[in-house]
């Protein structure tokens, strides 16, 4: 069998380190396994950027017909006989099939705001849907809305995110702090870093205790409000876009994500393969990773934060207890061979 994954960018997001996971996964698994990358680079690409099945096609909008061909002769050169688009890139894999290039197109949809599927932009998906071949959906709302909402008939399937195995080598925070809390999440609106700001400005009054925040900074207000905040609240560092996460996670003691919306976080599985003691919102599948050892916020609730934050502070067994477990369960429930194995099935089928 021979896979193509497709995405943007390799920008640090939970999409595009499951493209990539994908990409480093199958490639022990089927005879041929490579990635195209349409837009932007990313830090993740560094990963990757010297194996001849890595490609880059700089494309500069959306119907650049230059990138278009380009895609079309990888397709045509390595035989690729499926076409896994993850995120928005689905598009220009359908463009590609306008053009008679033959392949079984797979739409990975990662779409992280789930308690807002209603305000979703359906018609492009609805009319070109018929150009998919299959859905892999990252938890089972985005399923449903695939087959009620967009008419999906075809193959659809739930498959959950997955984590590689990772070094166990740390690269230090910064500080001197007792205990350190990580957050690695894209400056976005949803993940609610203003909360969990406030929350931290109160801890870091009663404890030794420092927050250390890793994403993209999109550079819009959002992100100017929070640099903003940071700047105003001792013992925060804001370390940017980081290549090897798990690194710095081993290094810590506590990961946080208040996020008003997720889908199936891979942040809190990084979380549990660092073994770290876990606080996050009750939204998508966070309750479904973490099982019983993690702690459990309603959306928006700060005080509810600082108090599951303040209980594994002051606990270090439990913190210890909590993280070793988290780590079991996620080896046991997502590891890569399981779900590979279920993707591969699938993949087969269509």
């Amino acid at each position: 069998m021979r896979i193509l994954q497709l995405i943007d960018t390799l920008n640090p997001g939970g999409a595009e380190r499951m493209a990539l996971n994908y990409y480093l996964a199958l490639k022990n698994e089927i005879i041929f396994s490579c990635i195209v990358i349409t837009r932007e680079k990313g830090l993740l690409s560094k990963e990757i950027d010297k194996d001849s099945t890595f490609h880059f096609l700089a494309k500069k909008n959306r119907y650049d017909l230059r990138a278009l061909f380009a895609l079309k002769r990888i397709i045509h050169e390595n035989s690729v006989e499926v076409v896994n688009a993850h995120g928005s890139s689905w598009f220009f894999a359908v463009l590609c099939k306008l053009l008679g290039c033959k392949f079984k197109l797979v739409w990975h949809d990662h779409y992280g705001n789930s308690q807002f599927l209603d305000k979703r932009n359906l018609q492009p998906l609805k009319f070109f849907s018929r150009y998919i071949d299959g859905i892999i959906c990252v938890n089972e709302e985005l399923k449903s809305w695939g087959l009620n909402r967009l008419g999906f008939k075809k193959r659809i399937i739930f498959l959950p995110n997955f984590i590689l195995k990772k070094s166990k080598s740390k690269s230090e925070l910064k500080g001197n702090s007792e205990v350190n809390i990580v957050c690695t999440a894209n400056f976005r609106p949803q993940k609610n870093h203003i909360m969990l700001l406030e929350a931290f400005d109160k801890l870091n009054k009663k404890f030794s205790v420092a927050l250390h925040l890793f994403g993209v900074d999109f550079q819009d207000d959002y992100s100017e409000k929070i640099k903003s905040e940071i700047t105003k609240i001792s013992n925060i560092y804001y370390y940017g876009e980081v290549e090897n996460i798990i690194h710095f996670l081993n290094d810590a003691d506590i990961g946080v994500l208040p996020s008003n919306s997720e889908g199936f976080p891979l942040a809190l599985m990084e979380y549990g393969m660092a073994e770290l003691a876990v606080v996050a919102s009750n939204v998508g599948y966070c309750r479904m990773i973490l099982g019983e050892f993690g702690k459990l916020i309603n959306p928006n609730q700060i005080q509810e934060l600082i108090d599951c934050l303040s209980v594994y502070i002051k606990n270090k067994e439990l913190r210890s207890n909590h993280g070793t477990k988290l780590k079991d369960r996620i080896e046991e429930l997502y590891s890569e061979d399981s779900v590979i194995k279920n993707y591969l099935e699938f993949i087969k089928k269509i």
